[in-house]
């Protein structure tokens, strides 16, 4: 029979080694990343209400239990208090003044990698906490990773077109003999027609969708059609069983409709479901103004990147390579940014970009090259 919650077996002792000056090191390390931690969640938790805050306070009251640990581990050879890893300053810099869904992302990447599991001298509970405030952080950056992967989807793509499709134009007429002036003009010509595109693609996109699903929302037309419906052949259960109710939903709204039913009794089958519908479905596709409006901008604000150093009279060789150097950071920091927003490694996808980006501008450099030589 399972012990009563207040009688549970102690966890069971391990053999530990004399803890040795090293060892006292790395627990004060311990006990500053601990303390930084704590005070991470606990300025998040400013920002946030509700169960998010009581969440996020209890996330910070498990770091100062870790802290007490290291605190009693060291007893008189604490020593003077060290700085918090660098990693964790700078989670908590942002955490204070932003509080966004970066730091979640952040703070989840921190609690994985955690040193506890292999640390004899971090209690298995530790480790395992650890273990669990990775998911529980992961589960509170969803909801921002939820709000942010629309309008960060279009971004990050709009943005990276336009600084690939640029520099792989650029390259290209460069590769082929053209003259700086000439290569200036298409990048301008390649920015503007690859944001108008991006920005008409974008409306009509989305105004397609929304003329989609404006055809497919269910009408009010049973409101005006039930008084003259025959009643022992009633239509309206065909209705609602077309639009997936069971045959038991079915009857029950055609029951309201016809008026046998004065009061929504049953609270699942809304009398008027059709409004609220319609304000979720327009809210998350947006407007197509909007859409159109945003994918131009961020197309353009990765297209004029690579005409730089054009725009400021440099030409040849040079021009192109300042032009790879600036794209190659931006790349760098979008793919870094994906990487920590997916608390994942922010290096492997900045690097990953750059190789997508520069590969791009590469094989089109080589066909500029190899169609400049043919027409010579």
């Amino acid at each position: 029979m399972p012990q009563p919650a207040d009688h549970q077996p102690a966890e069971p002792a391990l053999p530990r080694p004399q803890p040795t000056a090293a060892d006292h090191r790395r627990w004060r390390q311990y006990l500053a990343d601990e303390k930084a931690e704590a005070g991470i969640y606990r300025a998040l938790a400013e920002r946030r209400d509700g169960e998010e805050r009581a969440i996020l306070l209890g996330l910070a009251e498990a770091e100062g239990r870790h802290e007490a640990h290291w605190k009693g581990l060291l007893g008189d050879q604490i020593g003077k208090p060290r700085q918090a890893s660098l990693r964790s300053q700078l989670v908590g810099f942002l955490a204070r003044h932003f509080g966004s869904v970066f730091v979640l992302a952040m703070a989840q990447r921190a609690e994985s990698r955690s040193p506890y599991s292999t640390d004899p001298f971090a209690t298995q509970a530790m480790a395992a906490d650890e273990r669990i405030h990775e998911e529980v952080v992961r589960g509170l950056a969803i909801r921002g990773r939820t709000r942010l992967s629309g309008s960060f989807r279009a971004a990050v793509f709009g943005a990276n077109d336009g600084l690939v499709s640029n520099l792989s134009l650029v390259t290209g007429m460069a590769a082929s003999g053209v003259s700086s002036h000439v290569v200036l003009l298409s990048g301008v010509a390649g920015l503007l027609a690859g944001a108008l595109s991006m920005g008409a693609g974008e409306y009509i996109s989305v105004k397609s969708q929304r003329e989609l699903l404006s055809a497919s929302r269910p009408t009010q037309v049973t409101l005006s059609a039930a008084p003259a419906l025959d009643l022992d052949h009633n239509e309206l259960v065909l209705v609602y069983k077309a639009r997936g109710m069971s045959q038991e939903a079915a009857e029950h709204r055609a029951a309201e409709r016809l008026g046998y039913f004065t009061c929504d009794c049953d609270p699942s089958l809304s009398l008027r479901p059709e409004k609220a519908s319609e304000e979720d479905e327009h809210e998350a596709i947006g407007s197509a103004w909007q859409a159109a409006v945003s994918s131009f901008s961020f197309f353009a604000s990765g297209a004029i990147v690579p005409i730089i150093p054009f725009l400021f009279g440099m030409v040849g060789v040079p021009a192109l390579a300042v032009a790879a150097a600036l794209v190659g950071l931006v790349l760098l920091g979008t793919g870094a940014i994906v990487g920590l927003l997916a608390g994942a490694s922010p290096l492997w996808r900045a690097m990953r970009q750059l190789l997508i980006g520069f590969g791009a501008a590469a094989v089109t450099y080589v066909l500029g090259w190899v169609f400049g030589a043919t027409i010579g």
